[in-house]
């Protein structure tokens, strides 16, 4: 939503000799350094800036260097930085990853509507998913291709976000006075949401995940943007008059960074 990802999620970016414009980067080359007794292995990336920056993600750590500082400068500002490094890491490690399942078989993890459930996959002629407290099962014609059911419950979650999520945008907006011009689904992976200034409103498929209330308040985000497209002191007064108690959800929103990831 507007790049707003989580606070946790953000790049952290360490500038040691001023700004400077970053040109696209190279593949990275593969590193490991010790820090505070712990391995960490991280992505060294040359790129045309004049600063150093550091990165924490799912993926790891990621620094990203000017061509002419030495990789004993480099790791000296790791070290000199190690306790952040290594709490930064274990956040991330802590983070929900299991939202999609890594095989589409039976027992495999899926997150839906806030729950983990357990994918539960049979044979059938007919194709039908259903959800019950523990289980989402999925019935298929193709059961034993996991490419198949993968496709399956992907075209299921997204019809579910058409369903629960977008009807959400027209009546918040209403209150507001305001009529988005068009409510569509987003593939976004950097954020939850967006509205432009044309009154588009697109909203992450992956929102059905969410718990509910989270959901609600990324749409409430969004629709606020068509009365202030912004983030000032109104935006949010506004944002609250939607989603009373906004600031815990924003908080709680950081947890589920891991969706944009999948």
């Amino acid at each position: 939503m507007d790049r707003e990802r989580g606070r946790a999620a953000r790049a952290a970016l360490i500038g040691l000799f001023g700004g400077g414009r970053q040109a696209p980067p190279d593949d990275g080359q593969a590193r490991r350094i010790v820090l505070a007794g712990e391995a960490v292995d991280y992505r060294l990336v040359r790129a045309r800036r004049r600063s150093i920056g550091m990165q924490i993600g799912f993926a790891g750590l990621t620094v990203r260097a000017p061509r002419w500082v030495s990789i004993r400068e480099i790791e000296e500002v790791l070290t000199a930085r190690a306790a952040w490094i290594r709490r930064s890491l274990a956040e991330w490690r802590a983070r929900r990853r299991d939202v999609l399942p890594r095989e589409w078989r039976t027992g495999a993890p899926i997150v839906y509507r806030g729950r983990e459930l357990a994918l539960a996959v049979f044979p059938a002629r007919q194709k039908d998913i259903g959800v019950d407290l523990l289980d989402l099962s999925v019935r298929h014609p193709a059961a034993h291709d996991e490419r198949e059911v993968e496709r399956f419950v992907g075209r299921w979650l997204k019809d579910e976000a058409q369903r629960l999520v977008l009807p959400q945008a027209v009546p918040l907006a209403g209150a507001l006075g305001a009529t988005p011009s068009a409510v569509k689904l987003s593939n976004a992976r950097s954020e939850w949401g967006s509205c432009n200034a044309r009154g588009l409103v697109r909203l992450n498929w992956r929102l059905v995940q969410l718990p509910p209330e989270l959901a609600t308040y990324v749409v409430a985000h969004e629709v606020a943007h068509l009365v202030e497209l912004n983030h000032s002191a109104r935006f949010w007064a506004v944002v609250e008059s939607l989603h009373p108690g906004h600031a815990a959800a924003r908080a709680a929103l950081d947890d589920w960074t891991a969706l944009l990831e999948a």
